[in-house]
């Protein structure tokens, strides 16, 4: 069960601005990422489940999270139909992300109030994933569409809060592009949580990156 509504979820994305994402099928490895990202500054995380047994590893992370990191809010990524949803709340999700609108989704997600972000790519969509109850829209792919993209939709739609993912990097420059177009937050992964030379995560990196990305979002949000 989801220990944050969904509508606190929405509103430490929009308090923050900033949704690191991440997949490790090595629960060890996952918890030292995480925790990188903690120490950082961050507050949620989506784990894209998108390999064998995701839903095991969650599962474990999620009740270590809950243990070590007081305040992290745990969702999970790349969920494509209803029943993985469901799963993935049976097993604490507070958010369920998507790359694709599914009013499957949305059902099983708001009849648990858990928060869920579709990927929507028109403004056709995003107006069916809003009448669905959706708070922060998912642009998926972000970097296809552009900071320009959001300007235009938040025109005739000012209401609308979007969260732009792929595409997105933790500098001044390709941050500020977003949110002076007006997004709400943004989703963060293999740019802000890379590997070092030999392979392996750079946990020092990935701390210093997120601290300072979230500096630099909240200086463009006040």
């Amino acid at each position: 069960m989801a220990n944050y509504t969904r509508i606190e979820v929405a509103n430490v994305m929009k308090q923050t601005g900033m949704v690191p994402l991440f997949y490790n099928s090595d629960l060890e490895i996952s918890k030292k990422v995480i925790k990188a990202t903690y120490d950082g500054g961050a507050r949620l995380l989506e784990f894209t489940a998108r390999g064998d047994f995701a839903h095991e590893v969650f599962g474990e992370l999620n009740k270590w999270v809950l243990k070590e990191l007081p305040g992290m809010i745990m969702g999970v990524g790349s969920v494509t139909d209803a029943a993985s949803a469901s799963r993935f709340m049976a097993l604490g999700a507070n958010f369920i992300v998507t790359p694709v609108l599914r009013e499957d989704i949305a059902i099983v997600c708001n009849r648990r109030k858990v928060a869920w972000s579709p990927g929507c790519g028109s403004l056709t969509e995003i107006c069916r994933a809003e009448e669905l109850g959706c708070e922060v829209v998912k642009l998926f792919p972000g970097g296809i569409y552009g900071p320009d993209f959001v300007k235009a939709i938040r025109g005739p739609q000012p209401w609308t809060s979007i969260m732009p993912t792929g595409g997105v990097s933790p500098t001044k420059e390709n941050l500020e592009g977003w949110f002076k177009a007006g997004v709400t937050c943004v989703g963060m992964g293999s740019k802000l949580i890379a590997k070092g030379a030999d392979g392996n995560y750079d946990l020092t990196k990935i701390e210093s990156d997120t601290r300072n990305a979230l500096s630099i979002i909240s200086a463009l949000k006040s």
